[in-house]
């Protein structure tokens, strides 16, 4: 249903028109007293007010600043852990030192030596009785040899406890050490290189297998090789990089300073 005006008293109309003009002068002289404000200073009343960073790094929350790293070579201090002043540790003791593997592809190999008669003769000497226990097959001819205290022969790249000899028995796979004796005999019965020479650490080493690349190996050589390990474990040690089987090392003065397998 539709409403029209047209027949209303033309007096109403004057009434409604007076009565919002009454209205709209008070709204006006209000809005013109009021200061106005921009929308950004409305938004920004209505956030909170910053948080003013503390004055010094002591009042700083943990956690919410990030140190500067320290300039290269120095050492960590003042970050809540306690600084390392300790030197390098040395090597203990039996964990590889002089026994490791010298294979270096980048340096000319040592020449290979098979005559025993360019051996110093306290070296020779110690070859010559070392070869003489084994071929009698009582592995207790080597406790003299082998000798006891800091000058005893290193049997282990670790630590060994009780009697070298029970030790060696017990890497025997009979039982008896006559196995340890035929290994250490063929790795004396290959040839040698002389190493480090003029240095404290000078040393004649078998097999010559010990100073050379694996994969530089000419096809004699590694015949002689076969001899000690079998192709299986050839391959394995080709993956390492150097001769890790059995090797003996005789110092210059017919020390007999190590008989060693491993990395």
């Amino acid at each position: 249903m539709r409403f029209s005006l047209a027949g209303r008293p033309h007096g109403l109309a004057l009434s409604i028109w007076i009565a919002a003009s009454c209205c709209a002068v008070p709204l006006a002289i209000c809005l013109s007293s009021t200061p106005s404000f921009a929308l950004s200073e409305i938004q920004r009343e209505d956030l909170p007010s910053p948080v003013t960073p503390p004055a010094s790094d002591d009042q700083a929350v943990p956690g919410t600043t990030v140190p500067m790293p320290a300039p290269p070579g120095t050492k960590p201090s003042g970050t809540g852990q306690p600084a390392d002043d300790k030197s390098e540790p040395e090597a203990p003791t039996g964990s590889g030192g002089v026994t490791s593997p010298r294979a270096d592809p980048d340096a000319p190999p040592p020449p290979v030596v098979y005559d025993l008669d360019k051996l110093p003769e306290p070296v020779k000497r110690m070859h010559g009785l070392i070869i003489e226990a084994c071929k009698s097959g009582d592995i207790e001819k080597l406790r003299s040899l082998i000798g006891s205290g800091e000058s005893m022969t290193q049997l282990s790249l670790g630590d060994i406890e009780g009697d070298p000899i029970t030790f060696l028995k017990g890497l025997s796979g009979d039982g008896d050490g006559q196995e340890i004796l035929a290994i250490l005999e063929e790795v004396l019965s290959a040839g040698y290189v002389h190493v480090d020479t003029g240095t404290p650490q000078e040393l004649y080493v078998w097999p010559y297998f010990f100073a050379l690349p694996l994969d530089k190996l000419d096809p004699r050589q590694r015949v002689e090789l076969f001899k000690l390990v079998t192709a299986s474990d050839y391959d394995d040690m080709k993956q390492f990089g150097a001769y890790i089987f059995y090797r003996v090392g005789i110092t210059p003065t017919g020390q007999w300073l190590f008989f060693v397998a491993g990395d």
